[in-house]
């Protein structure tokens, strides 16, 4: 199952609590349908003092959003977007934007 979704991509939140909001993706879990971005899906953990946080506390930090609530920009027409495929001359697959037909990948 291909996501088609990477990361360093720019996503727009199509639903939940966050709906309307950009951000860029800072990981993907492809066994869980999942990725994480930057500035969305804030939550709360409390946490207790360890190596990684000497002081503990509460600590805000970017929780999973599910892949289908997230839509891809495109990075020339920059309006969200579903993903094709095609491949070029020299056989390398790439994303193309389906809206303006351009290649996402470099």
């Amino acid at each position: 199952m291909g996501l088609g979704i990477k990361k360093n991509d720019s996503v727009l939140v199509i639903s939940g609590k966050e709906k309307g909001k950009r951000g860029r993706v800072l990981s993907v879990n492809p066994s869980k349908s999942s990725l994480i971005i930057e500035k969305i899906n804030i939550i709360k953990r409390h946490t207790k003092p360890s190596r990684k946080y000497a002081q503990g506390g509460i600590i805000e930090k970017e929780a999973p959003i599910h892949l289908s609530n997230v839509m891809l920009l495109c990075p020339k027409c920059n309006k969200p977007t579903r993903i094709g495929n095609t491949v070029l001359q020299n056989g390398k697959k790439v994303r193309v934007c389906k809206k303006c037909r351009e290649v996402m990948d470099q």
